[in-house]
Order: structure tokens, then sequence, then C-alpha cells
């Protein structure tokens, strides 16, 4: 299991607008290719002006090739440019995860 953990910084003031852009042009063509986040969320505290996700892959084979027909996808370089041309983000941090042993996934 490889867990993709994403954090993306906006502008002060453009989150709420980003969100919108992402949902109406990104959303549906990013979870298309990628599947269902494990966690798709804003920042309640701390920087207040990020969201994180997190994507769950097999293993980095199943990543490269996910993420490598997102971005072969025209819907997706059409969001891309809309997002570019906003400018509501200032910055991106993308730290990938393995599971420890011990851990089980869903388990309570």
């Amino acid at each position: 299991m490889l867990y993709d953990h994403r954090t993306y910084t906006c502008r002060p003031g453009t989150i709420v607008k980003h969100m919108k852009l992402y949902e109406d042009h990104g959303w549906a063509t990013q979870s298309k290719h990628l599947g269902q986040p494990a966690v798709y969320a804003r920042v309640e505290t701390g920087d207040v002006n990020s969201y994180i996700h997190i994507w769950v892959y097999e293993d980095a084979a199943d990543r490269a090739r996910k993420r490598a027909a997102l971005a072969a996808d025209p819907a997706w370089a059409d969001y891309l440019k809309k997002s570019a041309e906003a400018g509501y983000l200032i910055s991106q941090v993308n730290t990938l995860l393995t599971p420890a042993a011990f851990f089980k996934q869903g388990g309570a």
C-alpha cells in the first residue's frame, strides 16, 4: 500500500474559489483516474488557507500508471490551465507514505 499525502496552500481569501474551481473542473476527472481519495479536506486549525488529500495506491507502479493516465487526459490539462490562470495556489507538498507493519487499514 502506498499513500500519496498532498498539502496545497492557497493565497489568503481564495480557498473557497479554488475549491469551487476544482469541484467544477477537476474532481470528476481526477477521481475517474485515481479513484476516491482516503481523505479530501480543508484544514480547520493551523494554516487555514490549506487543504489536503490522500490518495491510496497498491504500490509505486499503480501510482505511476494512474497518474500517467490522468496527465494524458485533456480534461485534466484544461483544469490545470484554469487553475494556473486563477493563480489561487501558492504551494504544494507531496509526501509518499507506506503503512507501518502493525497498521491495518480501516481497523478499529
